[in-house]
């Protein structure tokens, strides 16, 4: 079994539910077990401000599937929480974003892993900080030392 961290993140609709029915509907599939997710957190969006403000939190799952298969169900997901892809960093009913994978480091043409904006986001590192203090990335960074550098951040946790 893989160790696996995702981000999520949502604004349209009542993202709150749309993470909750998320949650709930990933404890029974096979593809993920032993979910352990953070608190919600409320962000301004990173992208376009003409848009609401996000809902982000971080999960903890393990799992058989490879780094690119684990992508597709991850997409696959996105598209039944009715996910459509437009304007880069736009307003999204879903969206999961694989952060780590293992100690993996992978740079493929449709994955990147680590995440190559975990480090900098704050309503990345917060969530995850929260669930997993000791991690360490594939680098060597704890993910303590990235929640310490971030005194300053926007984040409003919500539950």
């Amino acid at each position: 079994m893989s160790q696996v961290y995702i981000a999520l993140g949502a604004n349209l609709g009542d993202p709150v539910t749309t993470l909750q029915r998320l949650l709930e509907h990933l404890r029974v599939q096979p593809e993920l077990s032993a979910i352990r997710c953070s608190s919600f957190y409320r962000s301004k969006p990173m992208g376009p401000q003409d848009q609401p403000d996000y809902v982000n939190a971080v999960f903890y799952a393990e799992t058989d599937l490879a780094p690119l298969a684990l992508l597709d169900y991850l997409q696959q997901l996105e598209s039944q929480f009715g996910r459509v892809r437009g304007r880069r960093w736009g307003a999204r009913t879903l969206d999961l974003d694989l952060l780590l994978y293992n100690d993996v480091t992978l740079q493929h043409e449709r994955l990147q892993v680590p995440h190559p904006g975990l480090a900098e986001r704050d309503f990345v590192v917060l969530p995850l900080a929260e669930i997993a203090p000791e991690l360490r990335l594939p680098d060597g960074r704890p993910v303590s030392e990235l929640r310490a550098s971030m005194a300053s951040h926007d984040l409003i946790k919500i539950t």
